[in-house]
């Protein structure tokens, strides 16, 4: 006859062959999962294969040269001139690099610079002299923004050509 203690190590002896069976099947799917990510890859690397091939044969210059002759009447293409051409440091800040005014700060310097400059206006037409203190710190109140440069290397300013490169 069965005892408890048997019913229990065939139930746990069950147990144990199911876990292992579902960890196991968790395993196979993983990598399937894997060798389809891996033929995806090798889909994606040889697309871009093709698609640097393809360039190099479109960018040919010769090639270039019989388009631009062939539609020459409608494209009126006219070679760059070198004075054209500008430095990356010349080019002005991005909108996304202009600092923000602190709103706050613009206020109570203009609000100095009108107490100022009426200041300096009753006391110049008390002399009779003309009122420049009060332009000159109307002026100083309102800080005019300068594009910083953007930290280009020095190198910057050679033009990159349409070649590809890994």
């Amino acid at each position: 006859m069965l005892k408890t203690f048997d019913l229990v190590l065939i139930g746990v002896m069950t147990a144990t062959a199911a876990v292992t069976y579902t960890i196991k099947h968790r395993a196979e799917l993983k990598v399937e999962e894997v060798h389809r990510l891996e033929v995806e890859i090798k889909l994606e690397k040889d697309t871009i294969d093709l698609l640097k091939a393809d360039w190099a044969l479109q960018s040919q210059p010769n090639r270039l040269e019989r388009l631009v002759k062939a539609y020459n009447e409608e494209l009126k293409l006219q070679p760059t001139e070198s004075t054209a051409l500008v430095h990356a440091k010349e080019l002005p800040m991005l909108k996304s690099e202009v600092p923000v005014p602190d709103v706050t700060e613009a206020k109570a310097s203009a609000k100095s610079a009108t107490e100022a400059s009426a200041k300096s206006a009753t006391v110049a037409s008390a002399k009779g002299a003309p009122d420049t203190k009060g332009a000159q710190a109307t002026a100083k109140a309102q800080p005019i923004p300068v594009p910083a440069p953007r930290g280009e290397a020095e190198d910057a300013d050679q033009i990159e050509t349409g070649s590809v490169e890994e």
